[in-house]
């Protein structure tokens, strides 16, 4: 098994766990990446500070860890352009379809013991899997 970190994924895990209950015991919100980028497209009354202050935190933690001089991965497309920008889209049209993403659904939605957040994990991971098996089995990726 390649690139098995389980020190540092576990320091990780904490972390987001940490991230998720500061932001619902300090302001009652869920820490749903896709819910709060979403959230700045439909502006609401006080909302935009929160939602810009941790999606800036969100993308400037890794640059300061490389700053830092901890080592950053290289980020390498796995497909064309086209191709990733449409995974993309995929992925926000499924966390709008499914009322949240990996993240909200996975980490906190399970936290709070929330059925359709089991529900829809357990189908993140299933889709996750097949399609790897695919990937590997049938097209040789």
């Amino acid at each position: 098994m390649e690139h098995f970190t389980p020190a540092s994924a576990a320091i990780g895990g904490v972390l987001i766990g940490l991230s998720a209950t500061m932001l619902w015991l300090g302001i009652g919100r869920i820490a749903g990446i896709s819910g709060i980028l979403g959230g700045l497209l439909t502006l609401h009354a006080g909302d935009l500070a929160w939602r810009a202050a941790f999606l800036a935190g969100l993308i400037s933690a890794p640059l300061l860890y490389g700053i830092a001089g901890g080592s950053l991965p290289e980020i390498v497309l796995p497909g064309s352009l086209a191709f990733v920008t449409a995974g993309g889209l995929l992925v926000g049209f499924g966390t709008r379809l499914g009322g949240g993403c990996t993240s909200g659904h996975g980490v906190c939605g399970l936290a709070r013991l929330s059925p359709r957040s089991l529900g829809a994990t357990l189908l993140f991971m299933a889709s996750g899997f097949a399609t790897v098996w695919l990937a590997r089995h049938l097209f040789g990726a």
